[in-house]
């Protein structure tokens, strides 16, 4: 029998593909989806390739948009396009494990701007989150997923 499927931040695996070349690896988390098939993902780093300037989300009048925060421009188009082809490409993914914060991958954690860059709130979802959730996949934050799934306590003690 085939193993269900995680869409996970390739960051949270170990690859070094955060905005300033380094990862989040958490092996917690890798032990709580042992069960998984992992697939792993980063459209920051395919689009941008690593290291990249960051970019924030920032509320404008056509939606919400990832913007540079060097060059202003508008880095959505391809973070959306990368999104699409990947849950196309992995139709039968169970659940999506995003990095906290991030502005492609929180799932309800990311932090939203208006364009003077004034925090509107922290609980927006990156565009390839947005994405996942779109789709109806069972979607976290990598710190919310571990603490609704503890460890069974240690018996004996």
């Amino acid at each position: 029998m085939d193993r269900p499927k995680a869409a996970i931040s390739a960051c949270l695996l170990g690859e070094r593909c955060r905005y300033d070349g380094s990862d989040n690896k958490d092996p917690k988390l890798l032990g709580k989806l042992a069960a998984y098939e992992l697939v792993p993902f980063c459209p920051e780093d395919f689009c941008f390739g690593t290291p990249r300037p960051t970019m924030d989300l920032v509320e404008t009048k056509e939606g919400i948009k990832a913007i540079s925060n060097v060059t202003g421009a508008d880095l959505s188009p391809p973070v959306e396009a990368y999104a699409r082809r990947f849950f196309e490409e992995h139709p039968d993914i169970d659940l999506f494990i995003g990095k906290d914060r991030s502005p492609s991958c929180g799932v309800c954690s990311a932090r939203l701007y208006d364009r003077e860059k004034e925090l509107l709130n922290s609980e927006s979802s990156g565009l390839m989150a947005a994405e996942a959730k779109r789709r109806g996949i069972e979607a976290w934050d990598a710190e919310d997923y571990l603490a609704a799934h503890p460890a069974p306590p240690i018996r004996g003690s």
